[in-house]
């Protein structure tokens, strides 16, 4: 490590108002390890654009934005990463190194004079080698082995212990990681040696390695925290202490919560230390607390009261329990933790292009253009023309040849995804095969789209049932829904309620993790159907599900008179027999089932809509009896986790598609603990559960002792009834103790990874998974995903063998498991799954040749125009297609923006303004993250204002040649607007213009002689925001006329019946 007090001088202290030198600044940032890039996402970066310096402090929460006026810190900023926007303003901040090796100039001095000497005594290969290393030195800079010359640079071998006062306490922890650590590092070292000299790349009394292990071992005072005995029998303590930890629990602003642990606590004669970190919130908690008649005094870390409740002030992160001292501490962090809300922001995007935009373009991805076919995408690169800059996308085909597209047709570009994931074969540029590869995949497809439209597209010829718009009794139904729905949920609702309320009938997949709302939507859905007297199915999965759903259901509609029954095998023969007769005369409103729903002898009445929960998990057989199903009624699919070909016919268009990503309020991540198995816990935690009035699952996942832990436990907790379930059981048994634990028969389930899927159990808080190590991190989500559905806080013990030492390698997953922890992390997996597997079989017959040949973006797109064509639609006019070329100097420059993925989704934002507010708050979001920028930046969004403009008022082309800039519409734009129109648009500006025809195409030919850039881009856009007021004023005459037209036929029935003859015309 470098001299303590090198790294002390190190530091950097910047406050506002100062002056720096901020090349000076940069370099020193290098110098101390910092890493230069272009846009900072992590500790240890630096970022520099123009006079802003982004700086991710290796130990900050958040990383800092400086903002400079020459040499002056003129604004000193944290930002959030994700966003890149700027938060909180600070007057003050301290840069620590982020490397461990910092030299200074002695340094080079010092390994310099020792390089010479070692070179003037090498030869051959080694003296070349040296000679190499010295040179780089001289240089000042870092030979990439620098590491192995460390000795020679450093006048010591300092180690973290010269950075302590004397007389500083340490803490070691798990001291047998150390020693086992300790030894390996030692073989690899001196095995590394011995390579190096062999090959000529190192000297002999080079120092790699300083041993600083005999220093811990006789260092005082000193304490050392082991989870086993193993390893310390060598080590000689003053006193040995035994105790049990386990970290405290989070309470997420829940004081009854917190209120029954500690009276739970302090019932066990326990310590419980609340502790906060400022007087005005202890003296708030202290009020919060008597509210629930708990009145806690104050005390001191230093003068505890025994066995009592008390509030301390203090700054510990993190609370703890020691069972054995009965010592708990509850820290702020705890007892105020709060879920972080994403912010729910209302989006224009389809459901459709939210899918696809989960892909990101990045240099060296493979693309495939409209018409040349699959190439490689390059990166953007600035080109001059005439003396105007633009900014272009390269895409390399074969042999190295090379086109060059403007930025804005990013749209004329889609990522290339085969159908399993494998690399393409470039096309040649102009040799015209990917044009007949092209029209070979077209004819292909037309077979698909006919296939396809037999099973969804025909649906929309048939004239299905158009569901009554909601009437009191649905708005009451809904009212009676006891929690808020979260802003995916009502979008959801609406937009199934829409595609009911349509003569065309409804099939829409409905995507969400477990928990999410989907069921509130299906029951929505499904009391609509009922509303109008038409017959609801339920199909589910499992037998133990249908029952859930069905128990769920009866419970919901209960005070809406609604008939609500179920069909499965818990039913008897006779139960069966009446409930199929009951279905067919239409005595049943909703019936929930499984695939027994599908049985020749189940007849519906008046069968209205059809929901599916986990289409993936019925068999063949079953889903062509689906299809009979499907073609007759509205269709609602549920899923948690999509399959692909599911997810793609939604991406498609061909299946309507609603996705609920926010999570409900009141939900918590799940508490997740990693731990060795510890039968005093095990004990404590089953319990607490139990006193609650909750469940326990407990995974263990040895069909052959199972049998065997059941007892072990039954020992442990004599209070808690148990029972078992495994996949070698008989399906009846199994799911009947899945059904009992459902009644709440048993208090614990001891069970197999069989319980992964299909199993919904909102009362179940509580799991174990015993050798947690030996399994997936996906099993170990699913698994985690089985409890936490609730509106109480839930807790996952994921154990260990206390003898083993875990691999590196299952240390990795558990941490992984503990950390991931954000509510919905299931449909991003499932997106992510899907990009890796690929396309697929998405059709059900083996298309992978064809999507290879041209990728399956545009194998979706041929078949989505092949189905368009035969269905008679007409190409949609897609947002953006104006074509602009002013010969304006309008581009993001390089020495302003580097980075080529920040230049793509800056002009991907610049495609997506639609109106003044959003060319505001870019301009703003860009100087923020960027600083003040050029007029070619300036130029650049303002033209994306008036591309918004004129783009909605059906503009295709903006031209400018010479001193004259040609605005032509499409023929389209003459349906909206009249001739007077274009005049009133003309007359807001101060250009002289013409207006003439072009094939049938209305064109404005503006005069710019003698006008500055500014000013054109001034006077266009006034003309396009005059476009847009004539627009609105015109939609709001046509629905006025609407609504008044509508009132007449309700106030003058007769001027409608009789019209024949026109005296009664009045």
């Amino acid at each position: 490590m470098p001299n303590p007090e090198v790294y002390k001088d190190s530091r950097i202290d910047l406050t506002l108002g100062e002056e720096h030198d901020l090349e000076a600044l940069s370099k020193h940032l290098t110098h101390i390890g910092y890493q230069r890039v272009e846009q900072v996402l992590s500790p240890g970066e630096f970022s520099r654009r123009g006079d802003i310096l982004d700086i991710y402090e290796l130990t900050a929460e958040l990383p800092y934005r400086l903002e400079f006026f020459g040499d002056e810190i003129d604004g000193i900023r944290q930002f959030d990463s994700d966003s890149q926007k700027s938060l909180n303003n600070l007057d003050h901040v301290v840069i620590s190194p982020a490397d461990d090796i910092i030299l200074t100039r002695e340094d080079y001095q010092r390994a310099e004079k020792a390089l010479e000497s070692a070179v003037s005594k090498a030869e051959g290969p080694h003296k070349a080698y040296l000679e190499e290393v010295l040179s780089v030195t001289i240089d000042g800079y870092r030979h990439k082995d620098l590491r192995k010359f460390l000795s020679l640079f450093y006048d010591k071998a300092y180690t973290l212990f010269d950075y302590l006062p004397k007389g500083t306490p340490v803490f070691v922890d798990d001291f047998q990681k150390i020693v086992d650590r300790h030894g390996r590092l030692e073989l690899e070292v001196a095995n590394l040696l011995t390579e190096d000299l062999h090959q000529g790349k190192s000297l002999s009394y080079l120092n790699y390695f300083v041993d600083s292990f005999k220093t811990l071992r006789n260092y005082q005072p000193a304490s050392f925290f082991s989870n086993f005995h193993k390893g310390l029998g060598n080590l000689k303590f003053d006193k040995l202490y035994q105790f049990t930890q386990y970290p405290m629990q989070e309470f997420f602003n829940q004081f009854p919560l917190l209120v029954d642990e500690i009276h739970r606590y302090t019932k066990n004669k326990a310590t419980v230390i609340l502790q906060v970190g400022s007087e005005k919130q202890l003296k708030s908690l202290k009020e919060t607390l008597e509210e629930y008649d708990l009145d806690l005094p104050l005390s001191r870390f230093g003068d505890l009261i025994p066995y009592k409740p008390q509030l301390v002030l203090g700054n510990l992160s993190n609370g703890f329990y020691f069972a054995d001292e009965k010592l708990v501490l509850v820290t702020e962090r705890e007892i105020f933790h709060k879920k972080v809300k994403r912010r729910a922001r209302a989006s224009h995007v389809s459901n459709a292009e939210r899918l696809k935009d989960y892909n990101e373009l990045e240099k060296g991805d493979y693309v495939v253009h409209q018409t040349h076919g699959i190439g490689q995408f390059k990166g953007i690169e600035t080109i001059e023309i005439k003396g105007v800059h633009r900014d272009y996308l390269t895409i390399q085909y074969q042999d190295a040849a090379t086109i060059s597209l403007p930025v804005e047709q990013i749209e004329s570009l889609s990522k290339y995804v085969s159908a399993d994931g494998k690399e393409p074969k470039i096309n040649k540029l102009n040799d015209g095969r990917f044009q007949k590869t092209k029209q070979k995949v077209s004819k292909q497809v037309e077979d698909i789209a006919d296939d396809l439209l037999k099973l969804y597209a025909e649906r929309s010829q048939l004239k299905g049932f158009a569901f009554s718009p909601d009437d009191d009794n649905q708005r009451d139904f809904d009212d009676d829904f006891s929690y808020a729905e979260t802003v995916d949920q009502l979008r959801s609702i609406k937009e199934v309620k829409e595609d009911m309320e349509s003569d065309k009938p409804m099939d829409r997949l409905l995507v969400g993790d477990v928990g999410f709302g989907k069921t509130e939507v299906a029951m929505r859905a499904a009391f609509k159907a009922v509303n109008d007297g038409k017959q609801v199915a339920i199909l589910v999965p499992t037998t133990v599900l249908a029952h859930q759903h069905y128990l769920n259901f009866k419970e919901r509609f209960e005070n809406h008179a609604v008939e609500v029954d179920e069909l499965s095998r818990f039913r008897s023969k006779k139960e069966q027999n009446e409930t199929i007769e009951n279905l067919a005369k239409g005595r049943i409103d909703i019936i929930i089932g499984t695939h027994r729903l599908l049985s020749k002898d189940v007849k519906f009445s008046d069968l209205g809509l059809l929901v599916i929960d986990e289409e993936q998990r019925f068999g063949v057989k079953h889903k062509e009896k689906l299809k009979e199903l499907k073609a007759k009624v509205d269709v609602l699919t549920l899923t948690a986790t999509p399959i692909p070909r599911t997810l793609h016919m939604s991406m498609l268009g061909i299946r309507d598609l609603s996705i609920i990503e926010t999570a409900p309020t009141n939900r918590y991540p799940v508490q997740t603990y990693v731990m060795e198995t510890n039968p005093g816990l095990i004990r404590e935690a089953i319990l607490r559960e139990m006193d609650r009035g909750g469940q326990i699952f407990y995974i263990y996942n040895r069909v052959e002792t199972i049998d065997k832990k059941v007892s072990e436990l039954h020992e442990l907790v004599p209070e808690a009834r148990i029972g078992f379930v495994h996949g070698q059981m008989s399906e009846v048994m199994l799911e009947n103790t899945l059904l009992d634990f459902l009644n709440g028969d048993y208090d614990v389930l001891v069970a197999t990874t069989i319980i992964e899927t299909g199993i919904d159990i909102s009362n179940v808080n509580t799991l174990f998974i015993e050798n947690a190590d030996h399994m997936g991190l996906s099993t170990l989500y699913q698994l985690r995903g089985r409890v936490g559905r609730s509106n109480r806080i839930a807790y996952a013990y994921l154990m260990y063998r206390p003898d083993k030492v875990l691999t590196e390698v299952s240390e990795k997953r558990l941490d992984a498991i503990k950390g991931f922890t954000e509510l919905g992390s299931g449909f991003k997996i499932a997106m992510r799954d899907l990009s890796i597997r690929g396309a697929g079989n998405i059709l059900g017959s083996s298309q992978s040749g064809f999507i290879d040949s041209v990728g399956f973006e545009m194998y979706s797109q041929l078949l989505e125009e092949a189905i368009n064509k035969r269905q008679g639609k007409t190409q949609v006019r897609r947002k953006g297609n104006a074509e602009f070329n002013l010969q304006i100097d309008a581009y993001l420059p390089y020495d302003y923006i580097s980075d080529e993925r920040q230049k793509i989704e800056i002009y991907k934002r610049i495609r997506e303004i639609e109106n003044q507010k959003d060319y505001q708050d870019l301009q703003d979001e860009i100087i923020d993250r960027f600083g003040e920028y050029p007029d070619q930046v300036a130029y650049l969004i303002e033209i994306g204002l008036v591309k918004a403009y004129l783009d909605a008022a059906f503009a295709e082309l903006v031209e400018r040649k010479n001193d004259t800039i040609t605005v032509r519409f499409e023929k389209s734009s003459l349906k909206f607007f009249l001739t007077q129109d274009y005049f009133e648009a003309i007359s807001k500006t101060h250009l002289k213009a013409k207006i003439s025809d072009n094939q049938g195409k209305v064109e404005i030919i503006f005069d710019v002689r003698n006008k500055k850039d500014y000013e054109i881009l001034e006077e266009l856009k006034i003309f396009g925001q005059t476009f847009m007021e004539i627009k609105k004023r015109k939609e709001k005459k046509k629905l006025k006329e609407s609504l008044s037209k509508s009132l007449y036929t309700i106030k003058h029935p007769k001027t409608f019946l009789f019209h024949k003859s026109p005296e009664r015309v009045d």
